[in-house]
């Protein structure tokens, strides 16, 4: 071979061998990026409540999280077997202050804000059924109370209590059996 011919195929074989690694360089760092969007999400559980920003929308109640046992829900006619919360707030599915909520199995629990909260309705139909449950409530000053309600019956809370009290917020539901 000429002299010429070899300097020219070892600068071709220079600049393949260049092209590759810059390649597989570009390859890598590619992978790499898309590597780090494909992740899983993390399957450790949040609580945050499915659906949550289409229920404020809805229902202009914010739900924050829960263990999937206390779910809102359209309120029936006539309103038996769901928990009732009264608002005198544009509040519910109809706008009437009226939120529902069922209770799936034995107990539930819920973090959410309904404020000027003046009624909640326990689930059960008639005396001695419905689920134990336990509000959690803050006024605008942030006097924090918690009230146990009546299983199968309304129990009036802050300006629906007599004398009236400060306007409350609904902060937590928990039911139990």
């Amino acid at each position: 071979m000429r002299p010429i011919h070899r300097t020219a195929i070892v600068i071709a074989a220079a600049t393949t061998a260049t092209a590759l690694a810059a390649t597989a360089a570009v390859t890598a760092a590619s992978g790499a990026q898309s590597g780090a969007t494909d992740e899983q999400p993390s399957i450790v559980e949040d609580y945050s409540y499915p659906g949550a920003a289409q229920i404020l929308a809805d229902y202009h109640v914010q739900l924050i999280s829960g263990d999937g046992h206390l779910l809102i829900t359209p309120c029936p006619s006539p309103v038996t077997g769901v928990i009732v919360v009264q608002s005198s707030q544009t509040v519910g599915q109809q706008g009437d202050g009226s939120v529902c909520f069922r209770v799936l199995g034995t107990s539930g629990h819920l973090t959410l804000k309904i404020p000027e909260v003046f009624s909640i309705r326990g689930d059960g139909a008639a005396a001695g059924q419905g689920h134990k449950l336990r509000a959690e409530l803050t006024t605008d000053a942030g006097q924090h109370s918690t009230v146990d309600v009546n299983p199968s019956g309304t129990t009036q809370v802050g300006i629906g209590t007599t004398p009236p009290g400060a306007a409350t917020t609904l902060l937590q539901l928990d039911a139990s059996a």
